[in-house]
């Protein structure tokens, strides 16, 4: 099996782009090619960071590597919290604070349509590739479901009842912004 670098040490990502590439690739992490430092995300654009991550493994380290940035963009407050959805609480921020704060925002908004969008950027043999998901659905009024991370306890996919946190991860990693672009990136490597 070939290995490639994941520009990650996000426990919860590795985790699921490991069961969608499972059997096709090795994934080896930063700390697996001793990256231990704070790569800079300081794009304005969800494919800026992606492309940043890369290029930065590919410049330091030397490996050919693919990274992902992952946004989610509401309609009510104008695509926020997007890029900065990892820290949209401030620096050093959890999940459950992001949550708290996104909620806050919405509170007495009646449009609640937002979307996760995934990119990922493969630097392999010199050349760039990117590879986009989106999924379009809902922000609920309260959390549900303990699965999943980040956003996923108030996200509703459309066509679904269920937040990405109460689905099962086999549904779920069919289905997300991050498996279609995972998908992709498999289909261009076969």
């Amino acid at each position: 099996m070939k290995s490639l670098v994941f520009a990650t040490n996000n426990r919860h990502k590795l985790e699921e782009v490991s069961s969608i590439l499972s059997g096709k690739y090795h994934l080896v992490t930063l700390n697996g090619i001793n990256c231990h430092e704070d790569i800079p995300e300081t794009s304005d654009t969800i494919e800026g960071n992606a492309l940043m991550k890369a290029r930065y493994v590919v410049e330091q380290y030397g490996y050919d590597c693919f990274a992902d940035d992952t946004g989610l963009e509401v309609e009510a407050l104008d695509g926020r919290p997007g890029v900065f959805s990892a820290r949209y609480a401030g620096e050093g921020c959890s999940y459950d604070d992001n949550v708290t704060k996104l909620l806050h925002e919405l509170n007495g908004q009646t449009n609640r349509k937002a979307r996760f969008k995934t990119v990922i950027a493969l630097i392999m043999g010199g050349k760039v590739h990117l590879f986009e998901g989106v999924i379009n659905g809902n922000i609920i009024h309260e959390r549900r479901g303990t699965s999943g991370f980040g956003y996923d306890p108030v996200f509703i996919p459309h066509g679904y009842d269920q937040t990405f946190a109460e689905m099962p991860p086999e549904l779920k990693n069919t289905i997300s912004h991050r498996a279609l672009a995972v998908n992709k990136l498999a289909e261009f490597l076969k």
